[in-house]
């Protein structure tokens, strides 16, 4: 490798300042370590099913009003979308089809308390390797918030 040459009397940058080394360069997204989740307690997760399209965000806008689909999952920020669709399948006869795809949204309130519904991840119900999908993304990946809800559409072709 070739070796940057100073001239005499001329000072290189001062320290810190540039372009930054690649041993400085940081990950564009944080990386979560896994959970142990023999000592760490679970979340409480609302999830609610819908076959065909996501609730609307007028759906959950009066509390204790939510829709009546809704499944309680306890699991960990490092639950990935595939680790839930299989545990929507186990109670959702529709998530099981062949065709079937699987869109998951978080719902949350905005600055202004109006419930926000936002798409985060697709999966297929039987995942193949010629048609990737987000299963492999955890909550924590997605910046998901304690509290927040998830509503999963349950597409078929």
């Amino acid at each position: 490798m070739a070796e940057v040459q100073r001239r005499p009397g001329r000072p290189g940058p001062p320290p810190g300042r540039g372009p930054p080394t690649p041993a400085s360069v940081k990950p564009s997204a944080p990386r979560f370590e896994p959970v142990d989740r023999e000592k760490t307690c679970p979340l409480l997760l609302r999830v609610f099913t819908k076959v065909g399209d996501h609730h609307t965000d007028g759906d959950f806008a009066v509390r204790g009003k939510e829709p009546k689909d809704e499944v309680q999952i306890y699991t960990w920020m490092d639950a990935t979308l595939c680790e839930l669709t299989d545990l929507v399948k186990e109670v959702t006869p529709e998530a099981r089809r062949r065709d079937a795809i699987l869109s998951f949204a978080f719902v949350y309130p905005d600055k202004c308390g109006r419930f926000v519904v936002r798409e985060v991840g697709r999966t297929f119900s039987y995942p193949n390797g010629r048609r990737p999908d987000s299963g492999s993304k955890a909550f924590s990946d997605l910046s998901f918030q304690i509290g927040d809800y998830l509503d999963v559409a349950i597409l078929t072709q």
